[in-house]
């Protein structure tokens, strides 16, 4: 299993939204590295904060999983589409996604603000400049388990996942 972070601004999608539904596809991507991850390196089981970016305040809402690893994301062939790209066909797909499934909600949001804090996230691309738009990230276990640690210290973890 392995540990990633993706990043939603909640206007558009947010934790809230993927509760809702339950499980839902990760469409959209356009950044190579982060299409990349998705498709070559999501697998299903890996676990997955859910960060929310551009917020106030911006940082960790929740957990979800993958429930598909990578496939072409159908929009980029779709004209009419934002996230249409003339270049792809369905022969040579460019861009792929994931769906993931919501596993809970963080009472309160983990700021990013006080992430950077956390000695054990000093090496996480979440902290390394020029990464700041990398929408899929990759965790290492032990950032996983201090985002963990900060979420049960801070008391935000709702009583039934305890």
């Amino acid at each position: 299993m392995a540990y990633w972070l993706m990043k939603s601004n909640p206007r558009f999608f947010g934790i809230d939204d993927l509760q809702r539904l339950g499980t839902d596809s990760w469409d959209g991507v356009r950044n190579y590295r982060a299409r990349n991850f998705m498709r070559a390196d999501m697998q299903v089981g890996d676990k997955v904060f859910f960060y929310h970016s551009s917020a106030k305040p911006s940082g960790v809402a929740g957990i979800m999983s993958i429930s598909q690893a990578g496939y072409p994301d159908p929009t980029q062939f779709h004209p009419e589409h934002r996230h249409y790209d003339p270049i792809a066909t369905e022969e040579e797909p460019r861009w792929y996604m994931v769906d993931v499934t919501f596993e809970q909600t963080f009472l309160d949001v983990l700021p990013l603000s006080e992430l950077k804090f956390i000695p054990m996230l000093e090496d996480s691309l979440l902290l390394r400049k020029g990464c700041e738009q990398l929408t899929v990230i990759p965790l290492e276990p032990k950032h996983w388990q201090a985002i963990m640690a900060m979420a049960e210290t801070l008391e935000i973890l709702p009583e039934s996942f305890e």
